[in-house]
Parts: C-alpha cells; structure tokens; sequence
C-alpha cells in the first residue's frame, strides 16, 4: 500500500522538478521515505548511478533531496536529443540506439512494462512516491499513448497536481486551457493547482484564484514565490542561467562556450558559490575574450559542436587566447581539444574532425558508452597554472562515447590532462564539486589577475545543495497548504499487487 502524488505542468520550464525535490523533502522532513519517479526524461543533462547507469540528473539531484543515493528505477527513459528531430534513447540506463522523433513515437509504447517494473520496484521500498510528468498533459497531438503525463497517472493510480508558472504571464489562462482540453476522466485526476515562480504580494491574485477556482472546481493549494538564485541544477536547455549577462562587479568572470549541444551544464555550478565570480554562457567571441577562463563543456555531439565552433570563429579565439588565459575541456570539450576526433561507424554522421589542436591527444568515437563514477587522487603533476590541483581528491563520473589516446603519452587520459600552455581537460562531470578543485582553481586565477577573492566558505557542492533542498522545501511549506496535500496523498488510491 504506497500513496503517490504526481506533478504536471502547464508546459515545459514551469518548475516541476522543483517542486517536486521540494516536497521529497518536506516529505523526508516530517518523517515519511519518499522517493522521486520520471517514467520519461528528455534532457542533456544526465547523472551515472553507482552501478554504471545514465538517468536524468533532474531525478538524481530530486533524489538527494529526498536523502537518497538516485537509483535508475527513478528514471527508467532518458531521451537526450542529438538534433532538432532526433535523440539517443536509454532503457533503464543503457543506450538502445538513436530514433528520430516519429519512430520513437511509434515505439514508446513497447517501454510501458519497463516503467512499471521500475515504479513498481519503487513501492517495495518507498511511500510515498513523488512523480514527475513531462512538458504538458494537454499536447493533444501527442496524447496517444502516452507515457508520462496523464497517461502514467491512470497507469498507476496518481492524483494530480498542475503546475503553472505565473512569471512567463498567462498563468490563469495555462491552468483554464490545459484542464478545458483534458477529458473528463483526466480532468478528475487533478486534485488542485500550485502556481509557481510569483514575484510581489500574493493577495493581488485573490479574485483571480477565486474565478479559476469557479470555473474548473479545481482549488488552488499554493502559491509559490520565485526563489532567487537558488543554486540547482536545471532540468534542460529551458535554464535561465543562459541569458546571464557578465556582471562588471565580479572579480572574476568564467566563459562557457554555450555549445548548441551543450549537455551537464551542471558542472560549473560550484563557481556560482562565489559572490566574487561571474559565469557567463556565451558564443559571442567579445563575451569571450574578457573572461579569466574559458571552458568548453561537455557536448551530446561533439563532433557537430566542433564544427560549430570552426563555423563562429571560436576556434581561433582559442588558439588566441591559449597561453594568456586557461582553457579547460569536460568530456566532450576535451576531446574538442586535441588533434581530431573521428566517428569512423557513423555514430555522430561520421568523418573525422580537427581539433582545437590544443592538447597532445586524439579522439575515436566507439559504440560502446562508458558510463561509470570515478575518484581518487590527482597523483599526476598537473603542469601550469594549476599546478596546485596535484595531489588534491576528486569525485565525478564519465558519460563518453569517445576513446581518447595521446601518441605523446601513452599513459593518457589521466584524470586530468594539462599542458604548460594551461591547456586542461577531463573526462570527469563534476571535476568542480570537490571545495579543493574548485579553491584552488579561483585562487590561482585570483593570483594571475592580481586579485584578491575569499574563497574560504566554498563548500563540496554535496553540502551546498543540502543547505539550497532546506530553502526550498521552507518555501514550498510556507507557500502551500501542506495539510491539504496530505489529504490528497491519503485519499491516492494503493497499488495492487
């Protein structure tokens, strides 16, 4: 006997995985062992299970939340897009292939058994289960089988929430249209709305509650102010840290080239700890140019990113800017890197690429997904600038389709490879988490600029997202009428075995 309780959105962006990391710990607060669930995730933002599996870093950043180490019964499909039409689907953590969007479309319906196995698994250890849906329950062209939004909720049983998001404008007329264009039967499932992401006094929404209250018999359980720099990681490329213009107060500001492919943007969120540093997402070659480090992030197809970055000109900023400022590479931005990199089986349309030629190395890129977490020492003498990172801890895990070797160094890769020309690059997501890296990193770009900044209260970003989990569940209860969603979770119906 399992209570579940399932949070849809009035369209993508509204801020259910937020909500939803937010009641896992209001939930996990009062006592209760609450689990997250996504049956489908399209994102490329992803995370590796101890075990060696890719689920969404949406459901792993929800299940720490909730005090869990993330599992991928939590997301048993990630669908992480390789163009505008196409994405590579996983299956309960492994790579199936690529499927373009129609011949997905038709296939989905096969993943149903794999989503209830994994919900199922769920309820022998968790009560209750928090459950994500997708984009919107009210795209009606794509409604026929559906597998994640009202379609899951008949599945297993699930009241419904429906979030919308009052800052994009529009909201009452979200939550109208979305419950108008439902039927009945899935009209009945919503038990009441939350509007999210409010900016001003709440009281100036009074008579519009009350109006969409008469007009779907739907209550209103809350409404959620917008929370400011919160610090978590976002579900996908609908993050609002894009549009962040430089800040001409910071003392430091770090460059990320926002890649068309760009995936586990995650990664530099530890800089953002630093009231003393800016990190800006750009292609603009003048953004660029003014940054104390430049990063190339991690890519779900690097070698169209790469062909990206020779088409805007990056590549010869790079080669610029190479020995006056660092560069560092994360997975895909490493293997962008070095000399070339290849796809010899058509894995990425095949060819072969040249690289930034910044780094000693080469790139193949092999069907078989390396996925696995990774730690332990930098015991390698790192060259350069931070030359200081030698011998400090790390803790991450890879997510790569490439086999990168260096014909100068057949001892490559390292956990981190450098060259005298701050030249750097890892295969490691989450390289910055460890307050050691991320200090030492600053510092030294501190010392090179002539700068003084406080590193000191930069924490492991394990504990910083702890203390961010605590503000949001604080304003989620403050917001919502948390004994009424009790009473929602109380009349879920059970699970029959």
């Amino acid at each position: 006997m399992v209570k579940k309780l399932m949070i849809q959105g009035t369209m993508s962006g509204v801020g259910k995985s937020l909500i939803v990391a937010g009641l896992c710990r209001i939930f996990m607060q009062d006592g209760l062992h609450p689990a997250p669930f996504k049956s489908q995730n399209m994102a490329l933002n992803s995370f590796v299970t101890s075990d060696g599996l890719e689920m969404g870093r949406a459901q792993a950043m929800q299940a720490y939340a909730a005090g869990l180490e993330p599992c991928i019964e939590m997301n048993p499909i990630l669908l992480k897009p390789t163009g505008d039409t196409g994405s590579q689907v996983i299956v309960n953590g492994k790579p199936i292939g690529n499927m373009s969007a129609v011949d997905y479309f038709k296939y989905k319906k096969t993943l149903i058994p794999d989503i209830q196995k994994a919900f199922d698994k769920l309820t022998l250890e968790y009560d209750p289960l928090i459950v994500e849906g997708a984009g919107s329950p009210a795209e009606i062209n794509l409604k026929t089988d559906d597998i994640v939004n009202m379609g899951l909720a008949k599945m297993i049983d699930a009241p419904v929430l429906l979030v919308g998001d009052i800052d994009k404008g529009g909201v009452f007329a979200q939550l109208f249209g979305t419950v108008m264009l439902l039927p009945g039967d899935e009209r009945s499932l919503i038990k009441g709305f939350i509007i999210n992401k409010f900016r001003g006094d709440p009281s100036l929404l009074d008579s519009g509650i009350s109006r969409i209250e008469e007009l779907t018999g739907i209550p209103v359980m809350g409404v959620v102010p917008y929370i400011h720099d919160l610090g978590l990681e976002d579900e996908d490329s609908l993050t609002a840290r894009f549009d962040r213009r430089p800040d001409a107060s910071a003392k430091l500001t770090i460059g990320v080239i926002k890649l068309p492919r760009i995936s586990n943007f995650s990664d530099f969120d530890p800089f953002e700890q630093n009231p003393d540093v800016s990190v800006v997402y750009s292609t603009d070659p003048k953004v660029l140019e003014k940054a104390d480090m430049i990063v190339i992030p991690g890519s779900k197809n690097t070698i169209a990113d790469l062909r990206f970055l020779h088409e805007k000109g990056l590549v010869g900023l790079l080669q610029k800017k190479h020995g006056l400022i660092p560069v560092f590479g994360i997975c895909g931005g490493y293997q962008m890197l070095g000399r070339t990199v290849s796809d010899p089986q058509g894995l990425e349309g095949g060819g072969s690429v040249d690289g930034l030629g910044l780094l000693p190395i080469e790139t193949v890129l092999q069907k078989e997904k390396i996925q696995r977490q990774v730690s332990g020492m930098i015991s390698t003498p790192v060259p350069g600038i931070f030359s200081e990172l030698s011998g400090k801890t790390c803790k991450g895990y890879e997510i790569h389709m490439g086999r990168t070797v260096s014909p100068d160094d057949p001892e490559s890769p390292r956990m981190i490879t450098g060259s005298v020309t701050d030249v750097y690059g890892t295969y490691v997501h989450g390289f910055f988490d460890s307050p050691g890296i991320t200090g030492t990193v600053l510092n030294a770009l501190a010392k090179k600029k002539g700068v003084r900044i406080d590193t000191s209260s930069q924490t492991d970003q394990r504990s910083f997202r702890n203390s961010r989990y605590d503000l949001l569940s604080d304003t989620i209860r403050k917001a919502v009428c948390i004994d009424r969603l009790y009473d929602v979770l109380s009349d879920s119906s059970t699970l029959q075995d």
